[in-house]
């Protein structure tokens, strides 16, 4: 997770030296003197909070921790649950880290950040259920700063193996409620960008229904700052155009994101736990997760900096699901409730609006 901050980070320094190119930007405002404080109560308060949601849900796992420093400064804790009722596998992580030079790559970047101590900090978890019928989820939010230089970033997603539409518009709406708390100019653009960003370009589809994410948020005006300038997400940017945001604003949307997993997450569990499932449904699961790895080890910057760089394994691949087959040429059959996972579930979607959906999701009862 350290390495996956500062992969971050140098990507917002190069995202943000574009700026003026893409239109006037705000002056941005230092963050309060105890800003670090503040962001370190509240992904720890996260993790605490989440940690002891998923306890209650899954009503027999428990989250074993194990706490690390970092010889160059800070450290953290990784919590981990194995083998509950539940869930399979889930790690939710914290790191808060510090250092007294920024590397040189990005100071040539942002060198007004030249000399200021920096400061990252950050929560991010998986959790991978046991039944088919349960989604996958993700969720990081994090928080970083060197003097004048400072930025929040975060999100969610959902990987379901198998199909519902009710589920999708569930965790969709209860985000984008989160996200309206602050501005409704925000989903429109952090719904298209998590779409872009957790795409297996080498397979052409999502990793699944998405949810949110959003990055170098610095108050500046500019909502995109992803890496597709000719995308929607970019293009619903240009469109709401530009939406200056506080310190006090991006921690509160941080704060009413994260906690909007716990309502977004815990009714999904509830409904579908219960379904019963065989060892066709099994099969395709570890199938499906097959491609969370792909994701995880092909496209996330932060792993691939972080295993390059020699970061704490342990931490980097918490992500990775405890088991997971691959089978050469898988076509689903046609007609299919896996087909519709592949064909419907794996490609960018408007939840709430398009009226196509329930069509194709009624013949194989995926709607409630």
């Amino acid at each position: 997770m350290v390495r996956s901050l500062l992969r971050r980070l140098k990507g917002s320094f190069s995202s943000a030296s574009g700026a003026a190119s893409a239109g006037a930007v705000a002056e941005i405002s230092p963050p309060p003197s105890d800003s670090r404080e503040r962001a370190r109560a509240l992904v720890m308060g996260l993790q605490d909070d989440i940690c002891a949601g998923l306890e209650r849900l899954d009503g027999v796992g428990r989250f074993q921790e194990e706490s690390w420093d970092r010889p160059e400064g800070g450290g953290g804790r990784s919590r981990v649950m194995r083998e509950g009722r539940v869930f399979e596998q889930g790690g939710v992580n914290f790191s808060e880290v510090h250092g007294k030079e920024l590397p040189p790559s990005i100071l040539k970047q942002r060198p007004e950040a030249k000399g200021h101590p920096w400061f990252a900090t950050g929560t991010s978890m998986v959790l991978h259920p046991r039944n088919p019928y349960v989604p996958t989820v993700h969720l990081n939010y994090r928080y970083f700063e060197a003097g004048p230089v400072w930025w929040f970033g975060g999100g969610a997603d959902l990987t379901p193996f198998y199909p519902f539409l009710e589920d999708a518009r569930h965790f969709h709406r209860t985000l984008k409620q989160a996200c309206d708390s602050v501005s409704d100019d925000l989903y429109p653009v952090f719904k298209p960008w998590c779409d872009e960003y957790f795409c297996l370009k080498h397979r052409n589809e999502t990793r699944g229904i998405g949810g949110i994410f959003y990055d170098y948020q610095d108050g500046n005006g500019r909502i995109y700052k992803g890496q597709n300038p000719e995308g929607p997400a970019a293009a619903m940017a240009q469109q709401i155009g530009s939406r200056p945001m506080n310190w006090e604003q991006l921690h509160d949307l941080a704060r009413a994101c994260g906690q909007a997993f716990l309502p977004s997450y815990t009714p999904i569990v509830e409904k579908r736990h219960p379904l019963s499932y065989g060892e066709r449904e099994r099969q395709f699961q570890l199938y499906r997760r097959g491609r969370y790895v792909e994701f995880n080890l092909v496209w996330d910057r932060g792993t691939i900096f972080g295993l390059q760089t020699n970061g704490r394994t342990e931490s980097i691949l918490m992500s990775l699901p405890p088991l997971v087959r691959w089978e050469y040429g898988y076509q689903a059959e046609e007609g299919s409730r896996e087909a519709l996972l592949t064909d419907l579930f794996t490609r960018p979607q408007n939840w709430f609006e398009d009226p196509s959906l329930e069509a194709r999701c009624q013949p194989h009862q995926a709607v409630n």
